[in-house]
C-alpha cells in the first residue's frame, strides 16, 4: 500500500470479501511446487518500461546499466535513450524498430531476473517466447552477457534490414485446423502456437489475409498484428546465413537451469542450446508456446512469473493450461502500474501461494518500514 489510507481500504475490502488491487489471496500447499519464469517476446514493449524499477531497485538499475553498456557499442543510439525517450520524439520511434525492440526487451528482462535473484527469488525452470528465449538462455548460462548482447543485437539488426512487407495474423483456430490449409494458401506458415485454439500465421500479405478471411467467414476471430516484418516465416530466410555466422562464432556454456524449447516444445537439451543451428531454427520455426506451458505443468511448476514489461504471456498461458491445472500465473510488471509496486505485488501473490519471500531483503532499500508478526487468530 502507498499509505495508511490505501492500507485501510485494502483491509476493509479483504474483510468484506471484495477484490482490491493491493490484496493478494492464495492457499499455500503443504509440499512446495516449482517456480517457472516466463520471458516475454516482441510486442510487449512500451516507452518508459523499467524506469520506476531503475529508480528504486539497485540490482535492477545496475543490471540494466551493464546490459545497455554492451548494447551501446552495437547500436547507433544508446539503448537507455530509446527506452526512456519522450513520447513523440525521434528516439521514441526507435523502440518499435526490431533492431531496438529486441535489445530493449532483453535488457529489461535480464534486469528483472537479477533483481529477483538479489531478493532470493530463484526459478526452477524457464520458458521464453521468441526473443524471450534468448534472455532465458543467457540467465541460464548458455552465453555470457557480452556474447548474448552480440547475438541479440545481430538478430534484431538483421531482421530489421530485411525488406518490409508480409503480414502476421492471430486466428482462433488450432494447429490441426490450420495445417491442411497451408498448401491451399501458398506463402503462409504457422509462426506460433499460443493456445489450443490460438494460432499465429505469417508470410506473404495477400495469402495471409486470404487465409484469415477464410477463418473469419467461418465465424472465427482474427487479429492482424502491427509488425514491420512477417517473423517466423520464409520471409526471414535471407538473413539466416548471416545469423548462422554470428551464433556460430559465439562461445557457449553449460546451462544450469532447464529451458523449455520454443522449437520442439520439449525440455531443450544442452546439445541443442549450445548449437548454432538450434538458434537459427529458433528464429525461423513456429514458437511452440502452447506445448511449452504444458511441459511446465508436467514438470511440476506451481506458479509462473512473467519477466517482461506487461502481462502478455500471463494472459496467453491462462488459455494453455489443462482443465485440471492449478498453476498460478503472475506478471512481474503491468503496463498501467508503477513498476516497483507491480513487482512487489507479484511477490505478494507468490508469498500467498507458498513461495518463500525474504521481505527484509525485498523492502530493505526502503526506509520507514518494519515487519511485525500478526496474531494467528481472528482479531
Amino acid at each position: 500500500a502507498r499509505d495508511a489510507a490505501e492500507a485501510r481500504a485494502a483491509l476493509r475490502a479483504l474483510g468484506e470479501g471484495r477484490s482490491h488491487g493491493a490484496v493478494s489471496l492464495g492457499v499455500a500447499r503443504e509440499r512446495g511446487g516449482k517456480l517457472a519464469f516466463l520471458f516475454t517476446g516482441q510486442g510487449a514493449q512500451h516507452l518508459g518500461m523499467g524506469r520506476a524499477l531503475a529508480e528504486s531497485c539497485a540490482a535492477f538499475r545496475d543490471a540494466l546499466e551493464e546490459v545497455c553498456g554492451h548494447f551501446d557499442a552495437l547500436l547507433d543510439l544508446p539503448l537507455r535513450v530509446v527506452l526512456f525517450a519522450e513520447e513523440g520524439s525521434e528516439p521514441a520511434a526507435k523502440l518499435n524498430e526490431t533492431a531496438y525492440t529486441q535489445p530493449a526487451l532483453f535488457a529489461v528482462e535480464v534486469a528483472l531476473f537479477r533483481q529477483l535473484e538479489s531478493w532470493g527469488i530463484r526459478a526452477d525452470i524457464l520458458l521464453g517466447h521468441s526473443i524471450g528465449e534468448l534472455a532465458a538462455a543467457h540467465v541460464a548460462g548458455v552465453w555470457s552477457l557480452e556474447e548474448a548482447c552480440r547475438v541479440v543485437a545481430a538478430r534484431g539488426r538483421l531482421m530489421q534490414a530485411l525488406p518490409e512487407g508480409g503480414a502476421m495474423v492471430a486466428v482462433a483456430a488450432s494447429e490441426a485446423e490450420v495445417l491442411p490449409l497451408l498448401e491451399q494458401y501458398a506463402g503462409v506458415e504457422i509462426a506460433g502456437l499460443n493456445g489450443p485454439r490460438s494460432t499465429m500465421i505469417s508470410g506473404d500479405e495477400a495469402a495471409v489475409v486470404a487465409m484469415a478471411e477464410h477463418f473469419r467467414a467461418a465465424g472465427r476471430q482474427t487479429k492482424r498484428l502491427q509488425v514491420s516484418h512477417a517473423f517466423h516465416s520464409q520471409r526471414m530466410d535471407a538473413m539466416l546465413e548471416e545469423f548462422r555466422k554470428v551464433v556460430g562464432s559465439a562461445t557457449y556454456g553449460t546451462p544450469h537451469l532447464p529451458i523449455v524449447s520454443n522449437v520442439t516444445g520439449r525440455l531443450a537439451t544442452t546439445e541443442e542450446l549450445c548449437s548454432a543451428e538450434y538458434w537459427v531454427r529458433q528464429l525461423r520455426s513456429p514458437v511452440r508456446f502452447l506445448d511449452g506451458v504444458r511441459v511446465l505443468e508436467d514438470e511440476g511448476a506451481w506458479a509462473c512469473l512473467e519477466l517482461g514489461p506487461d502481462g502478455v504471456l500471463t494472459a496467453m498461458a491462462a488459455g494453455c493450461l489443462s482443465d485440471a491445472s492449478q498453476m498460478h500465473l503472475v506478471a512481474a510488471q503491468r503496463r498501467e502500474r508503477d513498476g516497483t509496486e507491480a513487482l512487489l505485488t507479484a511477490l505478494g501473490v507468490l508469498h500467498c501461494h507458498g513461495f518463500s519471500v525474504d521481505w527484509e531483503r525485498a523492502l530493505g532499500g526502503r526506509g520507514g518500514f518494519r515487519l511485525v508478526s500478526l496474531p494467528t487468530y481472528a482479531f
